[in-house]
């Protein structure tokens, strides 16, 4: 029994569906005959005052005229029925409720009053509820199948899902491919049962090795990740709503990097959680992760008739951070006693079109040895091709171009518990979710998240904020005339920076806000003028506090960005990467939320893909890397104590063989 009340969601001794119906086609009915005709073991009560029997089983005018006890209760009435309903379970004693009906927060204000009912209705009785506006439920191990369609394979892979369509995508191919699932849950509107929920008890679940969710936001951020922390199964996510909305001007570069998807990322990566991006991926980590065994190193050989495939599969692996050996002499003096004299004796091996299953089998028994992976690729129609490859073995198994033949061995692998690719690519990716992630990595593209940003600090005042804080900044001064401008140049001695102090201004460069190697006090003058009255005349409702005068940093040091957003869920979340003003477009960074360690940080700046500059490239001497770690451990504490701070950007910071110099700066305050 699980701690959190879902045992009757999935092991109900009883089950009344209310509004069920006697129409095929109507929810009503499709659901009841899943649950009738897909084996559910335990008694079934339709619930309709206007039908005496349904698919041969006594009907009911209310719950509460049900003789017996009931587990779970199935909803399909209209939403402004449901509240009530829900109270009539109530005094029935019902577990559990899946509302299947729609018509609630979806639909807008009065569907939004119905859900709250329902909420307090159910939680005045004490009811764990599933929906509104769900697919349901299904527990092929039961079984019981409390949705749609009406699928019964058994497998390893439990499905979580916030849309039911793709959710029961997810269950479908599972079940086509002979693999089944070990459960299947469409959360709906998650009035009351949410993915951490559901997460700790598929945890639990005996029947489940990966558990894969679909979602588009979390309900509560605090469960979530207490649910995740405490994970022991791998989890698959495939989370939409990445792409960017609305226009990008007057966003802080770190607003727009780390933006709310970069917070979802940061989270999946501190958890270990695999992220997929398309359905594809989210299908072939999960079957990955359920029924591949764990390699012990990179070390990879592919076998194939196809020279083309193996290319693929070589390419993919590559980018994916395998290791592609050649092979060992001793391997191909062993290889030609089995393989053809015009085989090619590399890696990958091309058998070419005379290979056979015994061939497979024998090549994959001599090369076992001496690498980590076999990718056996099947190319064209390879007959009994299912018995050269070996269940929980290390083996990652590709079929293509085998039209029929491949259908039907494709079928007898998945049967024993291997899983097959239909490409090398797709084999490598979903592969490589086994091991430990690589430095290469794609470049993130987040979407915005709303700012509570009510106060600008600008320039200099952002620098005093830093230096007051003991971090190392560039010196700075505020002047509001260019006489005033003149004499802290002379203070702070040439050659000096200019730049515009304004609240409106997001980045100075994009207008004109910045004049750099000013080496006289006639440069210094004539810059302030210009500078000032052109931003007036272009930008007259922008407010100018003046212009910041600073030194000039020593050029050697490497541009890098850091700093942190506060998302309004799941608070600071810290960034890292390659800085200057070219950050957006290259968007080289990495992403963790707080609390942030020392380890963490140095984690960070190993995950970019221009971390080889860190380490000196082309004559470059290696960065400080402690000291960049240092101040991002500085920043975090800001975070965690300034709670009024909403943004921070520095950028660039330059990075020195010893020590790192903050060169600008912005923050945001609510």
């Amino acid at each position: 029994m699980n701690s959190n009340g879902l045992n009757p969601f999935f092991h109900p001794k009883s089950v009344v569906v209310i509004g069920a119906s006697d129409q095929p086609g109507k929810l009503g009915h499709v659901i009841l005959n899943n649950i009738v005709n897909g084996g559910y073991p335990g008694t079934v009560y339709p619930v309709n005052p206007k039908q005496e029997k349904i698919l041969g089983l006594t009907c009911y005018s209310a719950v509460g005229q049900v003789p017996d006890q009931v587990d779970l209760a199935v909803v399909i009435v209209p939403a402004r029925f449901v509240p009530q309903v829900i109270t009539e379970c109530g005094k029935k004693r019902v577990k559990a409720a899946i509302i299947v009906s729609g018509g609630f927060r979806e639909i807008g204000k009065e569907g939004e009053a119905l859900q709250q009912a329902v909420f307090e209705n159910a939680q005045a009785w004490g009811i764990r509820v599933l929906g509104p506006n769900c697919q349901g439920v299904n527990n092929p191990y039961h079984p019981l199948c409390a949705s749609w369609p009406l699928l019964t394979g058994r497998g390893r892979v439990a499905v979580i899902s916030q849309s039911g369509t793709v959710g029961a995508a997810m269950m479908d191919w599972f079940t086509e491919e002979h693999l089944g699932v070990s459960g299947f849950v469409s959360m709906g509107n998650r009035v009351d049962v949410d993915e951490a929920d559901l997460i700790r008890y598929f945890q639990t679940d005996s029947n489940t090795k990966v558990i894969a969710l679909y979602m588009e936001g979390v309900k509560n951020p605090e469960r979530f990740q207490k649910a995740v922390d405490g994970l022991t199964k791998p989890l698959v996510v495939l989370k939409s709503g990445r792409t960017p909305k609305g226009k990008l001007a007057a966003q802080s570069h770190t607003r727009s990097l780390a933006g709310a998807d970069a917070v979802y990322s940061a989270l999946f990566q501190r958890c270990g959680i695999c992220r997929a991006d398309t359905m594809e991926e989210f299908f072939d980590m999960a079957k990955a992760l359920a029924y591949l065994k764990k390699p012990v190193g990179r070390r990879i050989m592919f076998v194939t008739t196809s020279g083309g495939a193996g290319i693929l599969a070589v390419d993919a692996a590559e980018q994916m951070g395998f290791d592609i050996p050649p092979l060992p002499e001793e391997l191909i003096r062993q290889l030609d006693e089995i393989i053809p004299p015009q085989a090619i004796r590399n890696n990958p091996l091309d058998l070419t079109g005379d290979a056979n299953a015994r061939m497979f089998e024998a090549v994959i028994q001599k090369a076992r040895p001496f690498y980590d992976t076999l990718g056996i690729i099947f190319g064209d129609p390879v007959a009994d091709a299912s018995s050269a490859v070996t269940p929980e073995a290390h083996e990652l198994v590709v079929f293509m171009g085998g039209a029929d033949v491949e259908r039907k061995e494709k079928i007898k692998m998945h049967e024993q518990g291997i899983p097959v690719f239909p490409t090398p690519e797709r084999a490598v990716n979903a592969m490589a979710q086994l091991l430990p992630p690589t430095s290469d990595s794609k470049p993130v593209f987040s979407n915005l998240p709303e700012t509570t940003a009510r106060i600008h600090l600008g320039f200099f005042e952002s620098i005093s904020f830093l230096k007051d804080k003991g971090i190392c900044c560039v010196s700075a001064r505020l002047a509001q005339t260019a006489d005033e401008a003149v004499c802290h140049a002379d203070e702070l001695g040439y050659p000096v920076v200019l730049k515009i102090e304004s609240p409106d201004v997001m980045h100075k460069s994009d207008v004109g806000g910045v004049r750099l190697n000013l080496n006289t006090a006639d440069e210094v003058k004539v810059a302030f003028i210009e500078m000032t009255g052109s931003f007036c005349q272009e930008h007259p409702k922008w407010e100018i506090r003046g212009g910041g005068v600073s030194a000039m940093a020593p050029p050697s040091g490497l541009e890098v960005i850091m700093g942190f957003i506060r998302d309004p869920q799941f608070g600071p979340v810290m960034l890292f990467g390659l800085g200057g003003v070219l950050v957006e477009l290259v968007q080289d960074v990495s992403t963790r939320l707080l609390p942030l360690t020392r380890q963490e940080a140095l984690d960070m700046m190993g995950e970019i893909r221009g971390a080889v500059l860190l380490k000196g490239y082309r004559g470059r001497p290696p960065v400080d890397v402690n000291a960049l770690a240092d101040l991002l451990v500085r920043l975090a504490e800001i975070a965690r104590v300034h709670e009024d701070i909403v943004e921070m950007d520095l950028n660039p910071v330059l990075a020195y063989p010893s020590g790192a110099l903050v060169v600008d700066a912005r923050i945001l305050k609510r």
